[in-house]
């Protein structure tokens, strides 16, 4: 599956990149990126050319766009935008990677992407029975931080009630269905807006969903709640996190994963309920899903294992075009995506 346009081992064909121009104040606008052509890159001894064909859409990739320390380091002015995606290899000088396997990897806003040593790829398994936007969104970054934050980091059991936030999204969604599946007592979502809330209960099997636009949020997590939350997995932050914090059960845990309520703001509220950790007897962390990569296989047979048994719906959002994906992230904090957003790059590029 080599590219069309390359003949006896020259490579002619073209790379489009979106890149940053300019680091955002809030949101990201015209001005933030750029979109780029230039010389596709070749396949030289130990590395393996891939062919893009999607891209996951993640709030982390706001953060990376600040110049701001963190796990990975900012992106640069001029360099392309960091993302997670998948593709397909077109050519390759290293044992690990056949022509035509599908791969998951770092491979930012582009259409090629080259593999080597310093930046591996995983090879996505023939037998899954999957499609790749499933792959991308059950079986990708989302899919395994919901597994791992909940299990690991949350130290979920059976009997707990269960409350996450951004219960409509790719991670919440799942959250909340690997919690029912083992045996959650109750399991509460919050989301923006009565549709979505009911597409929680119907679609994910949330026992309730609470729509943060109501206000009186804490008052509301009560009534949901009376005994208090055993376990609240956050992808919020700010407002919506104090309220939790205002509703912890006794040895309470909270799962900091994501505060994409204050990626945007230029000011941010400090928490008042932080001393209900103390009263609560209560544990609040944070996670890097990457502190897990060794153990993905483990979420990922368990993930595709649910899908299978029908105990894991899922929904993706797909958004076609490379120029497109700084759209495709703004959907993210302004609420218009549905599910995993998944940017299309390349339509060819498909699991077989």
């Amino acid at each position: 599956m080599a590219p069309s346009d390359v003949t006896e081992g020259e490579v002619t064909m073209s790379n489009r990149q979106i890149v940053l121009e300019r680091r955002p104040v809030g949101a990201v606008d015209a001005s933030t990126t750029r979109l780029v052509e230039g010389a596709g890159p070749t396949c030289g001894p130990g590395e393996a050319l891939i062919k893009v064909g999607m891209l996951s859409i993640d709030p982390t990739i706001r953060t990376w766009m600040n110049d701001a320390p963190g796990y990975l380091a900012p992106i640069g002015i001029g360099e392309v935008i960091r993302s997670s995606g998948a593709g397909v290899v077109t050519e390759s000088n290293l044992e690990r990677y056949r022509v035509g396997d599908v791969v998951v990897g770092l491979t930012n806003w582009q259409e090629w992407v080259v593999a080597d040593g310093a930046h591996p790829f995983q090879v996505v398994p023939t037998a899954l029975g999957l499609d790749l936007a499933t792959v991308m969104n059950v079986l990708g970054a989302t899919g395994v931080t919901a597994y791992f934050g909940l299990l690991e980091v949350g130290a979920f059991a059976s009997g707990d009630v269960v409350l996450v936030s951004g219960a409509a999204g790719a991670t919440g969604s799942v959250v909340g269905q690997i919690a029912k599946a083992r045996g959650a007592a109750k399991v509460v979502g919050i989301a923006g807006g009565a549709a979505k809330c009911a597409e929680v209960v119907e679609e994910y099997g949330f026992d309730e969903c609470l729509d943060y636009h109501e206000g009186h949020l804490a008052r509301r997590l009560h009534g949901a709640c009376p005994e208090g939350v055993d376990l609240y997995f956050d992808n919020v932050g700010g407002e919506i996190l104090d309220a939790a914090l205002a509703n912890l059960a006794l040895y309470g845990r909270v799962a900091l994963c994501g505060a994409i309520s204050q990626y945007n703001t230029t000011e941010r509220a400090g928490l008042a309920n932080t001393s209900m950790l103390i009263v609560r007897r209560g544990r609040m962390q944070g996670f890097i899903i990457l502190d897990y990569a060794s153990r993905f296989p483990e979420a990922q047979a368990a993930l595709a294992a649910m899908v299978h048994g029908g105990t894991l719906r899922h929904r993706e959002h797909l958004v076609h075009g490379l120029e497109r994906a700084p759209e495709a992230l703004n959907m993210l904090f302004g609420g218009a995506n549905h599910g995993k957003t998944l940017v299309v790059v390349d339509e060819t590029v498909q699991l077989s």
